[in-house]
Parts: structure tokens; sequence; C-alpha cells
């Protein structure tokens, strides 16, 4: 094999080849099994995965892969080859075999998935043409950033955090129950967190719906250590997925095929005489193959791939996780791994050409997230508005109406609950929807395919809800505020992909209950509303909206809201409570629009230049001391106003909000006028049960003397007014302080 300098002067060099550090003059095999792309054109996948032509070529893709992820990650000195080169081939068999919908637990996988998308030209949409660029947009702004996006053509869903990638797969597979959505998970991050614990929640529920594909790559290594799987044998691997309820445990194992050797139990296919390489591409492919159809065809299956980590790369184990700063294009190991892998222009002409056909065409233009997915027309909603000052009503069973609604009128609607509707005031939503459950039983409310999910984890709720919005369906993740916490990190990922997704897809929507105010008797653990300060951070994202309903007419018109809007996270949060009737429609209306409605002003009677004192509410079991209090400043000859804020982003400053660089952005912020018509006084007292961050926006804006009475800790209480005033919130605390700023 011969090596050519960098970018020849030659018109069989193609185009996209361009920046290519390395070629061979040529590679043993390629007269033989090279002479034509394997799939034919005008065809979408290779004719037969027995033909030793395809398995030629699924080698020549996956050192391809491997070329051009070291190239690119090298010329930056950084990002991560190793984990994506021990799987090449399987990715290469997907693909070939024409299975492009495939999505990632690992983050650390994207260089390969980049790769993988520049081949089959869908980085073209970015602007990415030729390696060269390849290479000078990896990890910079407005390009291919570390770890995958919603904002790479191509590709179907994020990948950062561990224990999220099955959600994404399970969300896609259950709305598109025709299409294999492959998903690879690496040994490392295997158990973090509930990874097939979650998949069989989901089995259990939806015992028709197989058509995702979890691939291990087994490769012995995780970051910086040995994985924690590695000792494992075959055997004991199969029978771990199979005690999850996999039925059918596809492993190939790149040892069975070694002639050199190696030591270990993990070895490198690319180091094998080709022959042996050519029969391990082989059984990848017909494997992959089985296990694809498999899948597809109602059995719930597993593929393993086990070879060493870092196969084909600079280094070996894992030392090849990572590229450090040493690891530049001019580095040793670098420069003789690139050189290994180097194919003639002839050979890359070959693989772009299969990838280019397989699947019908560029990831870009036939995954399934790179279209909008059609929805049913909710049309009308049944609001029912009750009148201010009348009965108290349950805010949460309120709403459940309109979600029966929604879920009666859009059958892939999910909602998805873990601590139990039934305890948060929302029932209805079960004896409209149905819990899904094998077990037939109308005392709970159960049956198969009914729309209501209850796996006992956030993170399975908050992952399938967030995944099903993300793939670009309605659903509502609900659960009691203290417990969300434990399935924010999903959420979180996925808010942060809508807000730089090329395409509009209804907002994730959550309904948080049972707040810390009503679970006195629980005790602290109940009582985390902490959680109200992780979305208060998340506002300055841009497209997270928490809204704060002070009462059962406030939260229909939120919840309407909600539905009607695109690529936002909105957080919903109310009393399962029954609670006074504090406000219409048309004030909530204008509490989205302008962050906030006055709930009552009085002007002192006794003097014109009486003090005023404003009270910034958030919550609504709140409100209760804070009007006391105002009653009490009003007898002290005291103006008062009492403002309920219902979606405190609008509060902010545009500046303090990243709204611009959203892909559907709100730039809606109050002004300066609106801002004092409504906390403008001499006094400002900003109230809430919850974190008090999320009093941020109007504190940063008012001039006015002013102070914070906000959730401390928890504790052990027989009432709400109890643990208020064990967090210093009471009537005549808010009376005293106020009084104190007014003289």
């Amino acid at each position: 094999m011969t090596a050519v300098s960098p970018n020849p002067k030659s018109a069989s060099i193609p185009a996209f080849c361009e920046g290519i550090q390395y070629f061979n003059g040529s590679i043993p095999g390629f007269d033989a099994y090279g002479k034509a792309p394997i799939i034919a054109d005008g065809k979408t996948a290779i004719a037969d995965p027995t033909d030793p032509a395809a398995a030629y070529q699924t080698i020549l893709y996956a050192d391809a892969l491997r070329y051009l992820i070291l190239q690119m990650t090298a010329s930056k000195a950084s990002g991560h080859p190793g984990g994506f080169a021990s799987q090449a081939e399987v990715y290469a068999a997907l693909v070939l075999l024409g299975y492009k919908n495939i999505l990632t637990e690992v983050g650390h996988h994207a260089p390969g998935f980049y790769c993988a998308m520049f081949l089959d030209r869908s980085l073209e949409d970015m602007g990415i043409e030729t390696v060269q660029q390849l290479r000078d947009r990896f990890r910079e702004q407005h390009g291919l950033l570390g770890h995958l996006s919603g904002y790479i053509p191509g590709i179907l869903a994020p990948a950062g955090p561990l224990g999220q990638g099955q959600h994404f797969a399970m969300a896609a597979a259950f709305l598109h129950r025709d299409t294999l959505f492959p998903f690879t998970v690496g040994d490392g991050g295997f158990g973090e967190p509930y990874v097939l614990s979650a998949i069989a929640h989901f089995h259990t529920a939806y015992p028709g719906v197989t058509n995702f594909l979890p691939v291990l790559v087994w490769n012995g290594y995780s970051q910086e250590h040995h994985s924690m799987v590695s000792t494992l044998s075959n055997q004991q691997m199969r029978a771990y997925w199979q005690g999850h309820g996999f039925e059918e445990v596809v492993l190939v194992d790149a040892k069975d095929f070694d002639d050199q050797n190696q030591p270990g139990d993990y070895v490198d296919s690319t180091a094998f005489s080709l022959e042996q390489r050519v029969k391990f591409a082989q059984a990848v492919l017909t494997e992959v193959d089985k296990a694809a159809r498999s899948a597809l065809n109602g059995t719930l299956t597993a593929f393993i791939i086990k070879q060493l980590k870092g196969a084909g790369v600079h280094a070996k184990g894992a030392k090849s996780h990572n590229l450090y700063a040493q690891h530049t294009l001019d580095n040793p190991d670098i420069v003789s791994a690139l050189k290994a892998r180097a194919l003639p222009p002839a050979a890359w002409e070959l693989v772009r050409t299969n990838c280019e056909r397989a699947g019908g065409g560029s990831a870009s233009k036939t995954v399934v997230t790179e279209s909008v997915l059609s929805l049913p027309d909710l049309g009308q909603l049944p609001l029912e508005e009750f009148v201010v000052g009348g009965d108290p009503k349950v805010a949460t069973t309120v709403m459940g109406r309109l979600v029966a609604k929604v879920g009666q009128t859009d059958p892939t609607y999910l909602v998805t609950n873990a601590d139990g509707n039934e305890a948060s005031g929302i029932a209805n939503i079960n004896q409209a929807l149905k819990i899904n459950h094998p077990t037939e039983d109308p005392l709970y409310n159960q049956k198969p395919g009914g729309q209501v999910y209850e796996p006992l984890s956030e993170d399975a709720c908050a992952g399938l809800a967030a995944g099903l919005a993300l793939m670009g369906s309605r659903s509502l993740w609900c659960s009691y505020e203290s417990f969300a916490i434990n399935g924010l990190p999903i959420w979180q990922t996925v808010t942060q992909a809508m807000a730089e997704l090329r395409r509009p897809t209804p907002s994730t929507i959550t309904l948080f209950t049972a707040g810390a105010l009503e679970q006195g008797r629980n005790g602290w653990t109940h009582q985390r509303p902490e959680i109200e300060a992780y979305f208060a951070a998340m506002m300055r994202n841009g497209n997270v909206f928490p809204l704060f309903p002070p009462d059962a007419n406030s939260i229909q018109v939120c919840y309407e809201w909600a539905l009607t809007t695109k690529n936002k996270g909105i957080v919903i949060t109310a009393s399962k409570s029954p609670l006074p009737i504090r406000t219409s429609f048309e004030q909530t209306r204008q509490a989205l629009e302008d962050g906030a409605v006055i709930l009552q002003e009085s002007r002192s009677t006794e003097s014109q230049d009486a003090k005023q004192v404003v009270f910034a509410v958030i919550g609504d079991m709140i409100l209760n001391p804070v009007l006391e209090a105002a009653s009490h400043l009003e007898a002290e000859g005291l103006s008062v106003r009492v403002v309920a804020v219902v979606n405190p982003r609008r509060l902010y400053r545009a500046s303090d909000v990243a709204w611009d660089r959203c892909s559907e952005p709100d730039g809606e912020f109050l002004n300066d006028a609106g801002f004092e018509a409504l906390f403008g006084g001499d006094v400002l007292i900003g109230v809430t049960g919850g974190a008090s961050l999320m009093l941020e926006p109007i504190m940063l804006r008012s001039t006015a003397k002013r102070d914070t009475f906000a959730w401390k800790r928890g504790e052990t209480t027989a009432t709400s007014g109890e643990l208020m005033a064990f967090n210093g919130i009471t009537a005549a605390a808010l009376a005293q302080r106020s009084l104190e700023l007014a003289h």
C-alpha cells in the first residue's frame, strides 16, 4: 500500500475528499469486491447480506468512518473517537441494510454520527461539503458541537447525559410502528440510569411495539477504566438481557474471528487478516439483518457487538476514549492510525455512493424527525369559566377534564405519571384515558392500550413524555413537585434540543402538583420546591416557561396556551386542594402576555401621600397569608396592591434571555411602563412558597425598597399554615416587614 500527499492534484479525487490527509494507492481485495457499489442504483439497501462483496464494502464504510473520526477530532485535538470506532462495522451494516433512523445513548459517539452524516451528504444542509469543512467546523459555534444535538441534519435526537437514548428510541418506535429505530448503548454507562428497566416497563405496557433495537457496544471499557460489565461471560451478558424481557439476544464477538492471537477477551478486528475481517463483517451483516427483522416482526430484540474499544484508531481501551492536547494531526500515533485506515479515492467514491443510496437518500431527507408529524386538530377545548369569588375548585381536577379531551381527540397523546394521578387530584384523567396495564381492572381504571403511562420512575415518565414531544407528538408529564427532580435531566436535554431544532414540534408540557405546602404531614421528604430554582435558571435559556396559575380558571387558560406553543418547555405548577376562584379567563390571558395580573388593589383613604406596598406572589396557596397581610396594612393606612405572577419569563428584560437564538423564538417581554403599572410602588415584597430565584425577573427590575419571602426548608406539620410559619411566611411577618420598609 502506498500513501500519497494530502489533496493530490488529480481529476480522480472526488471533490468531497478535499481535506483528506492521506490516500492509499491500492488496498487488498478492492479489485475483487469493489468494482461496483453493493447498493444498486435505484435500490435502498444491499440485496444479499451473505454476499462477500457486501461484507467487504461494510469494512470499507467502517474504515472510512474511523478515518474521518480520527482526522476530524485530531484537527482540534479534542473529541471522542474510541467508542464509536469499536462498533463501526455495526453502524455500517445498519446503514447498508437500509436503516438510517439510528439514535444513540452515548454522546461520546457524536464524531461517528457526524462523519456518517457527512458521508451520506446530510451535512450539506448546513454547508459542510468537504472533509476540510468537516474538520473546520467540528466543535465550533454553528458547527458540529461536541455531543449530538437536534441542530445537526439527519440526527434524530440529542445525546449527552447517559441513560436517555432508549427513551427517544421507544418514543419514535411508538409513533412509527413500521420503522426500525436502532440505538447504541455503551457498556460504560450501561446501568446509568435504568436503561433496561425502562425498556422492560415499556415492553410490558406496549408489547407490540418492538421496532427499536438496542445495540450494546460491549468494548470492555468506560471513559477512564474498564467497564463494570467487562468481566461477564457472553452467556452471562445474554442472560442479563433475557432477564429484562429480551426474547432475542444476538451477539457477535470479534474474538471468534481473531487470527492474530490478541490477548484478552476484547480484540480489534482491524488487526485481522483480510480474510478474517471479511468473515467478521459477514457475521455482523447477517446477524444485524437477523436482529432487525426480529425487532420489526414483534420480538423484543437486542444486538451486542463485542470488540475492543478503540478498534482501528490511535489507541486501545479507555486510552482511546478522548483526545488530549498532544493528539494533533502531527502526533505519531494519530499519523500512524490515519495511514493504516487510509483508502484510495475510488474507495471513498464507492462508500459515498452506497451511503447516498442507503435508506433512500441522505438521513437529512429521510429520517422521521426531518419532517413535521401530522397530528389531529384538537378543536375547541371544553373550558369552563367559574365565577370569581365563587365556590373553591381543585385546579388540577379542572385541568384533568381538558387533558381527557386532548387524549380522546389525539390517539398518540400520552400522559405519564410515576406517583399516581389520583393522588394529584386528576383521577379524571385515568377514568377517561385509562392506565395502560396488562391487567384490566375497572376499579383502578386500567386496561391494555390505555393512554396513561405509569412506571414508578420519574426518569422513565419524563423520558417518554419528553421524547414523544421531541419526535413531534403531544404529551403531558405529571408529577409531584417533590419528586419531579428525578426526571428533570432528560426534560432539560429535550428543551435545550428544542431550542435549536430545525422543525416545529409540540412543546413538552408538565403538570407538577402537591407542592411543599400541601405535604406538611409527609415531612421534608415530600417538600422539595427547590425544583423551581432549576426552572428559574432554565428560563434564561429562552424557551422555558414556568406557569403558576392561581386558580382553576387560570390553569385552564394556561394549558390551552401551552398546547398552542412550539419547541418550548412549559411547566404548570398547581395545588390539588380546593382554592378560591380569583381570576377570570381574560385576566389569565393577559397575564400570559404581561407575566402577571393584579388581583386586588386598594388606595388609602386617609392620605394621598400614603406609602404603597406591592406584593409580587408566585403560587396559589401562598396567596392566603399575603391577602391577610394586605388587610393588616390597609388597616394601618397604607395602599396595597397584590399581583399574581403567572408567567415570570415575560418579566425578564429581553437582554436577560437567549430568546433570539431559539429556533421558534418568543421575544415578548413586559416593557418598563407595563412593569411599573404592575410592580411600581414604595415597597415591593416578593413572596413564593418555592425557591426565591423564581422572583429574580422582578427583583432585577424593581427600584423600590424590597425584600423576599421564600421557602427555606421542610418540616413535618399538620397544616400548610404551620409550614409557612416555619419558613417565616405569615401574614404578621409580611405586614411587619412591609411597615419597616415603608418607614
